[in-house]
C-alpha cells in the first residue's frame, strides 16, 4: 500500500464522517441559535434551557436522515472492502 493510497482513504473516510454529521451539527447548531435568540429577546438566562430542545432536534434528524446515513457509511465500506485488494498489494 502505498503513501497516496493510504491518504486517499484517510480523506474519503473523512470526507464521509463530515457528510454524515452535518446534518446532525447544522440541526443542533440552528437549534441552538434559536433558543439562544429566544433567551437574548425574552431575558431568560436559564443555561439547561438549550439542551432539551437540541435532544429532541437530533433525534428527529437522526429519524429522518438514518437511513441516508446508513446507506452512505455502507456504501463507503462496501467500497474500502471491495478495494481491500488493490492495498494488500
Amino acid at each position: 500500500m502505498t503513501e497516496g493510497q493510504v491518504l486517499d482513504v484517510i480523506r474519503d473516510a473523512i470526507y464521509t464522517l463530515l457528510v454524515v454529521s452535518l446534518p446532525l451539527l447544522l440541526v443542533s447548531l440552528t437549534i441552538g441559535l434559536v433558543v439562544s435568540i429566544f433567551q437574548t429577546v425574552t431575558s431568560i438566562q436559564e443555561q439547561t434551557l438549550t439542551f432539551i430542545p437540541k435532544i429532541v432536534g437530533v433525534f428527529a434528524a437522526l429519524m429522518f436522515f438514518g437511513p441516508w446515513m446508513l446507506t452512505v457509511l455502507t456504501e463507503y465500506i462496501t467500497n474500502l472492502w471491495a478495494n481491500f485488494s488493490i492495498y494488500l498489494g
